[in-house]
């Protein structure tokens, strides 16, 4: 696993981006949708509307936006439909990379990103190609001044699967996707504050790069991250700090 300060490097940068682009809450209101119409309008019996809704409230989204993206999904209200898809590729050096997309037009998303791939050189996989590179799991940080232990005795029994006390001092669970809702609400009910979750895919072996591959590999990630269909886009790359300032 990378360490902390960098991977949070990294999501704080793309945070920035997309609150720079106005897109945040498009975002998730897409996840949220998308998710209610899969699994139901009910968060506590759909894990997936339980993760979208907790991250789109932890961005400050209101209540009643939350509300009309459930409902838009479960068919109570008239809108675009949406549907998730992943794409698989590589960046120069070989770094693998995974596209999460949501999106009302497949053909539309599918042709921006295979652009965004050939125009950065890099190309498009077919279906499996790079999955098996990545791990999908539960990411809790705790708030500052949390002890491993004691975050310990109340997770593993929820179904965590390890606490990692980072260079930092920072707490973070890692938990399989499914156990993620059940491990949020043990810490709630310890009264333990979280200050970061979410689930996500990290890759299981990173590739080191030199400065001049990272910026190249960068401006592919910056690329698909600028497409309005695209939800996450993950790499196996590790970064210099340099990159991501």
């Amino acid at each position: 696993m990378a360490g902390h300060s960098k991977w949070a490097n990294i999501k704080h940068r793309k945070a920035a981006q997309d609150a720079k682009r106005g897109k945040l809450f498009t975002k998730h209101i897409r996840e949220i949708t998308v998710a209610a119409r899969e699994g139901g309008g009910d968060p506590a019996s759909n894990a997936a509307l339980r993760i979208a809704v907790d991250k789109a409230l932890g961005v400050n989204m209101t209540r009643d936006t939350v509300e009309r993206a459930i409902k838009r999904g479960t068919g109570d209200l008239d809108g675009v439909s949406y549907e998730d898809m992943t794409y698989e590729g590589y960046a120069s050096g070989g770094i693998a990379i995974m596209v999460e997309c949501s999106s009302d037009n497949k053909n539309r998303t599918v042709a921006e990103v295979r652009h965004a791939f050939s125009k950065y050189n890099g190309s498009m996989g077919t279906s499996g190609s790079v999955a098996y590179m990545f791990q999908s799991l539960g990411s809790i940080i705790m708030a500052e001044g949390a002890e491993e232990e004691a975050v310990m005795e109340v997770v593993l029994d929820a179904g965590a699967d390890d606490i990692v006390t980072h260079e930092d001092g920072t707490v973070e669970v890692i938990c399989p996707p499914s156990e993620y809702v059940a491990v949020i609400q043990a810490l709630e009910q310890a009264e333990m504050a979280v200050q970061e979750s979410e689930v996500t895919k990290r890759a299981e072996n990173e590739i080191e790069l030199s400065e001049e591959d990272a910026i190249k590999v960068m401006k592919l990630v910056d690329a698909l991250e600028d497409l309005d269909d695209v939800v996450d886009v993950y790499t196996n790359a590790d970064f210099p700090e340099s990159v991501l300032i």
